[in-house]
């Protein structure tokens, strides 16, 4: 009895993982039954791999087949198997050859059309780094199959295409992906929190903003992606990759050039930020080469604020389960916002706060302010701010000083202790002013950090090549405070 072998791929998570589909026919009453899937699965699998074969004129076998898809120790939530197994079958009948180092991926309908799967980047990517030369896909997921390098993609449209070896469709480029629709420019007057969120960007530092309602908190943290630095080709491929896993990348985009922004609802779960016992994506790996938007950050709860500071600290977050676990990227910039009270109007000019000052001083305290690296109040714009402000500078602008900060030394974010000093390299004058700061207001070692590293943002931006007193002054205006 011999066996055949087709390789293939499914996720986990946001990663690729080899499958080889083991197919023997046994001389027995015919059936067939498939091992290494779950139970469900399996039964749906069967059905849509016989009638495939049926209905594309080809002969399912009268023998009792026998499928393994190993690894059988992972759990392989995924219709992609649907085309290997069925190949599998018709190759260990005879009725086709499987080329040398060729994999398959596809989900298989009644009528033996072959449809598109997620995470077929994910997939293929796995596959290339493995050494197949070759890999056959569903037709409409030609275009994400193609943004990976080292690997001949194949698009086949049913099962009729794959048995006959048809050459795949001349592969037209992709349609670009739209540039960002929101400027910064739009946001008008509040300079100063423009300004905290430029020296954020700069360092890749976090960013709050509280402010009463209409302030523009939301406009300027959806802005965000608009002056972050462009994304690299390997930054974009794995923003496709983690969208394409999830469902969330549109077929036929190719490669995105905007960055993420995702802005969970208050009510999200532990599982919803981070990922599912079944290895989906949460939101913090969503975010990833982007910007995460806590939007009344107040009223997230306790479990999941401290899951995503994890994550945003580690740039990761590793999901483990009994069935196993996987490590998905999680390296965002985090954006915060909140009102100054529950009421939302303490400290306005237009309207006065209803709340007693133990509400006040209860609800400040839910602010998690370790959080975030920069901290900046919102004034509520006048009427003349609205309708009779100039447009504000553009994000074009704004983002090639962000640029160019970052080309003139380390990102802030990245510094701690000697070698952020080190690196700081504050003048006489600056260390005189830091310590002048820091015995003003009585700060912690913890806040001294987050000074200098604001400053040496600054200082960046400045293009200066010592932190100077100046910068730190500024940084010191951006920390958080309480009113």
């Amino acid at each position: 009895m011999t066996t055949t072998t087709v390789p293939s791929a499914f996720t986990r998570g946001t990663t690729g993982q080899l499958a080889t589909i083991e197919c023997e026919l046994v001389r027995r009453l015919p059936s067939m039954v498939i091992v290494g899937m779950p139970a469900g699965q399996v039964r749906e699998t069967a059905e849509r791999v016989r009638s495939a074969i049926v209905e594309a004129d080809l002969e399912f076998p009268r023998k009792r087949v026998v499928v393994n898809a190993a690894p059988t120790d992972m759990v392989k939530r995924t219709t992609g198997l649907d085309l290997p197994i069925a190949v599998a079958v018709l190759a260990a009948s005879g009725q086709m050859d499987v080329p040398e180092s060729t994999a398959f991926i596809g989900e298989l309908s009644l009528d033996g059309n072959v449809h598109p799967v997620r995470g077929i980047i994910a997939m293929v990517k796995a596959l290339a780094e493995a050494g197949i030369k070759r890999v056959v896909v569903p037709f409409s997921n030609r275009h994400e199959a193609a943004l990976v390098d080292g690997i001949e993609v194949r698009a086949v449209l049913d099962l009729e295409d794959v048995v006959e070896g048809r050459d795949a469709p001349t592969l037209p480029p992709a349609a670009p992906a739209p540039t960002h629709d929101l400027d910064l420019s739009e946001v008008r007057g509040q300079h100063r929190a423009k300004r905290a969120l430029e020296i954020a960007v700069a360092g890749g530092l976090s960013v709050l903003f509280i402010g009463n309602p209409g302030a523009g908190k939301t406009m300027l943290a959806a802005r965000t992606p608009s002056i972050l630095p462009p994304m690299t080709r390997d930054e974009a491929l794995e923003v496709a990759t983690i969208h394409d896993a999830t469902g969330l990348h549109a077929t036929g985009s190719g490669l995105p050039t905007r960055r993420p922004f995702r802005a969970p609802h208050h009510a999200v779960s532990a599982a919803g930020m981070v990922g599912s016992a079944a290895f989906r994506p949460g939101e913090v790996t969503l975010a990833h080469n982007g910007v995460l938007f806590l939007d009344d950050v107040t009223e997230f709860s306790r479990s999941v604020i401290e899951c995503m500071r994890r994550a945003h600290q580690d740039k990761a977050v590793t999901t483990t389960r009994a069935s196993g676990s996987t490590t998905m990227p999680a390296d965002f910039m985090l954006v915060g916002a909140c009102n100054p009270c529950p009421c939302g109007y303490l400290g306005s000019a237009t309207r006065q706060c209803t709340c007693p000052s133990v509400v006040v001083e209860r609800y400040q305290q839910r602010i998690p302010r370790d959080l975030f690296d920069v901290v900046v109040w919102l004034h509520t714009p006048t009427p003349e701010d609205v309708l009779e402000a100039p447009k504000g500078e553009p994000s074009a602008d704004v983002q090639a000083r962000v640029v160019a900060a970052r080309e003139r030394g380390t990102l802030a974010a990245t510094l701690e202790g000697d070698e952020l000093v080190e690196q700081a390299r504050p003048s006489d004058e600056a260390r005189a002013c830091l310590a002048r700061i820091m015995g003003a207001y009585g700060l912690s070692g913890r806040a001294h950090g987050r000074i200098l590293r604001r400053g040496y943002a600054i200082a960046r931006l400045d293009g200066a090549a010592h932190v100077e007193g100046q910068h730190l002054l500024e940084a010191a205006a951006f920390r958080s405070v309480i009113v």
